[in-house]
């Protein structure tokens, strides 16, 4: 699961709200062990994700850096290489 949890940081254009929402369900998804939680937990389980996703949101708007931006296009294009070199095609 916490595999699709990418780093969303440094990053032109900067990372969507549905990005930053998409990383908060892995991340509830991983450490509450639901994939789908039960009727009973469901409001638990969205309010931790709303509220992981708005820190998250907070975290990324108030952290600097002084490297340049990375590129998306460019940041796939080396995961796929070293992915075809580790795996093969």
């Amino acid at each position: 699961m916490c595999r699709n949890i990418r780093p969303l940081f440094n990053f032109e254009p900067a990372a969507t709200d549905d990005e930053i929402q998409a990383a908060a369900l892995q991340f509830v998804r991983k450490i509450s062990s639901f994939t789908k939680p039960s009727q009973r937990n469901e409001a638990a389980f969205h309010l931790a994700v709303d509220e992981i996703a708005a820190i998250s949101q907070r975290l990324l708007i108030s952290l600097e850096s002084n490297a340049a931006p990375k590129n998306r296009e460019l940041e796939v294009a080396r995961a796929r290489a070293r992915s075809a070199q580790r795996f093969g095609d």
